[in-house]
């Protein structure tokens, strides 16, 4: 099987200026994603492909061995392009430039190092399982649920439940399970592009459900927590 690492990751950020090279425990946050990346490369005979617009995080990549002349188009990096469409584009340079066809895609998150290569290897097995489904996403059970603690605003002005259940719930243990998307991987069949779909939330899904700790740093006090998770050895496991 042709399987293709993507690794998306713009310059720009407003949230954290530089999110995806700022410095995580004596390493760039990128530098953890292309480890994590290369190990299943060589475990699995893949190829990878980063996919950035910015040419200093190109160069950053480089010194930790992904080497690539790739950038995305200008259209393809801004806050509102979607994220789909990105490794839609990279996938066909590739095939083009590879002369290949990948049957599938693996997307790694840059701001959710959070993984492990059981999960990887965990989630793919997933999806194997199920040839008729698109897509498989990582996941982690979520803190609040629809069915029970979680409100939206009415066409009446008024709040109610966000899923109307079918008979009152009165503890969240009863309440059906869901999940909170933690943004980590991805896999996608060849098909899910050959589809065009523009989001991962398909009409034939799946998730992994991960066994341990797995968050998005999207602020400055997400780095700092997991400094101090990884400084402690709080984690785990090792990134």
């Amino acid at each position: 099987m042709n399987i293709l690492i993507t690794i998306c990751a713009r310059g720009g950020s407003k949230g954290i200026p530089g999110k995806n090279t700022k410095m995580l425990s004596g390493k760039p946050l990128l530098a953890y994603t292309i480890a994590q990346a290369q190990r299943f490369a060589e475990s699995r005979g893949t190829d990878i492909a980063l996919s950035t617009d910015d040419p200093d995080m190109r160069a950053v990549a480089a010194t930790y061995g992904l080497h690539t002349e790739y950038l995305r188009p200008p259209e393809l990096a801004t806050d509102s392009a979607g994220k789909e469409a990105a490794m839609r584009y990279v996938l066909q340079y590739e095939e083009e430039r590879r002369g290949k066809t990948y049957d599938m895609l693996l997307d790694l998150d840059v701001t959710s190092p959070l993984r492990t290569q059981e999960d990887l290897e965990a989630g793919l097995s997933i999806l194997e399982a199920h040839p008729q489904a698109l897509n498989l996403y990582s996941v982690n059970p979520a803190h609040r649920n629809p069915y029970f603690n979680m409100v939206e605003q009415g066409a009446d002005g008024y709040y109610h439940l966000c899923k109307k259940p079918t008979t009152p719930i009165l503890s969240r243990q009863v309440a059906p399970k869901v999940y909170d998307l933690n943004a980590s991987f991805y896999f996608f069949r060849r098909t899910f592009f050959d589809a065009g779909w523009k989001t991962p939330f398909s009409d034939r899904a799946l998730i992994y459900a991960m066994p341990h700790i797995c968050f998005d740093l999207d602020t400055p006090e997400d780095f700092l927590f997991l400094e101090y998770l990884m400084e402690k050895q709080l984690l785990g496991f090792a990134l």
